[in-house]
């Protein structure tokens, strides 16, 4: 069922591992013109704007862009409580594992009279994006508030999509979400023009300084063009699965995990990189047979038929290593013999889940970590969403007059070299003019 890409006996080279690995690819480019002007119009005409180009694309129009207190109070007091018990369960995990993550401030003397120090400062406002779709992704909630939360920071609002079987409003898991974690403002506005009004507001809804938040390609679209004025987590693609797996692995289990991240999106992938032949063939085998009996199994057999799925046979584990390394997967799950030790020499992964009791599903919902992972190869140079996302980190520095004397000739013969002479007498007219 699942395509194979055969790398026994050959070694390629990283430039070539990069070309040949399965990718399906997701073009902003061609949506941008699209989306553009959804941008260009809430920029300039605000929720107005907003609320018209999602009554044309989605066919549902709320009575306000904030969601009334009311509305999210009924929705927590209707939340099926074994959910409520889930959600809470989930958020104490992950609150936990991101105040782990929090920073010190830090001071170093860098010579008697000279400090330089390190601050970290939380971002003042936070615009985070919850999708709709598909799916109802309350954990998105979490995985964006908590983080933000323990960062400091001061002023959150949620956007999510208006649902035309929910009044008009987010789907109000997604409220009871929100309310479970204490935030308040919560904008009923989806794609492209949930960005840009987060990214620009309007006369009575603040903008914000900073968007994170999964979404599709048009909110990934509008994403790269507010950037300019506003930070972003990501351009973040579909998501993706690679289990590293040697002769040890079960195949049940590994194929229990590639149908459960293809359930996602047509396009998420599902790659198998593995030195056993035979394990490869079972798990062929396991996730032909098991796909045909989820719910989305049409989703899925579209996902694990697609060109970015697929089994990626090796000659040894070393060479798997490599070429997981090459991947990059947003989560690799590492199912081999020592499966700590070969989790370890792993440098590039959004997240990595070792043995068979660490399945991805974990990590999407309770592990503690976060779900909001670099895709498409960014693993090799980006982070997932953390507490630090939320943080700005500042230098201070805090010198003294001797301490400056002390430094003056290096600064000053630095500046000659580059032909900025003014920096050298900005620091000897501190000792040699009168008039300072």
């Amino acid at each position: 069922m699942l395509s194979r890409l055969d790398l026994r006996g050959k070694t390629p080279s990283t430039a070539e591992l990069r070309r040949i690995l399965p990718r399906g690819g997701v073009d902003i480019d061609h949506v941008l013109p699209a989306v553009t002007p959804v941008v260009e119009a809430v920029r300039d005409r605000g929720a107005a704007a907003a609320l018209e180009y999602g009554e044309s694309f989605d066919h549902v129009r709320p009575a306000s862009v904030r969601v009334p207190a009311s509305v999210i109070a009924e929705a927590t007091e209707n939340l099926d409580p074994t959910i409520t018990a889930a959600l809470t369960e989930a958020i104490s995990r992950v609150r936990a594992f991101h105040a782990s993550q929090m920073p010190t401030d830090a001071t170093l003397e860098i010579a008697p009279g000279g400090l330089v120090g390190e601050r970290w400062i939380p971002v003042n406002r936070v615009g985070l994006y919850v999708p709709g779709g598909k799916a109802v992704y309350p954990s998105s909630v979490i995985m964006n508030v908590v983080p933000a939360q323990e960062a400091g920071v001061g002023s959150l609002v949620v956007c999510s999509p208006p649902q035309a079987d929910c009044g008009g409003w987010p789907h109000p898991t997604v409220l009871a979400a929100c309310s479970l974690l204490g935030v308040e403002e919560i904008w009923a506005v989806g794609g492209g023009q949930a960005i840009a009004l987060m990214a620009y507001g309007d006369d009575e809804l603040e903008p914000v300084d900073l968007i994170t938040g999964p979404g599709n390609i048009f909110v990934t679209a509008a994403k790269r063009l507010c950037r300019s004025v506003v930070g972003i987590d990501a351009e973040a693609g579909p998501t993706e699965i690679a289990v590293l797996a040697d002769c040890t692995a079960n195949p049940v289990a590994v194929a229990y995990d590639l149908i459960s991240q293809a359930e996602h999106d047509p396009m998420a992938a599902s790659v198998l990189i593995t030195d056993s032949a035979e394990l490869a063939d079972a798990v062929d085998r396991e996730v032909a047979e098991r796909y045909q009996v989820t719910l989305n199994h049409d989703r899925v057999n579209e996902a694990l038929t697609g060109v970015q799925s697929g089994i990626i046979l090796t000659d040894t584990l070393d060479e798997s290593v490599r070429v997981a390394d090459a991947y990059a997967a947003e989560h690799l799950e590492v199912q081999t013999e020592d499966a700590e030790g070969v989790a370890a020499r792993i440098t590039n992964a959004g997240a990595i889940f070792i043995g068979p009791y660490s399945p991805v599903p974990l990590g999407d919902y309770a592990a503690g970590s976060n779900h909001v992972l670099p895709t498409s190869g960014t693993a090799r140079h980006s982070s997932g969403l953390s507490t630090h996302t939320f943080l700005k980190h500042v230098d201070v520095i805090n010198y003294d007059r001797t301490a400056l004397k002390e430094v003056a000739g290096t600064v000053v013969t630095l500046a000659d070299a580059e032909r900025l002479p003014a920096h050298g007498e900005a620091v000897k007219a501190r000792f040699d003019n009168p008039e300072i």
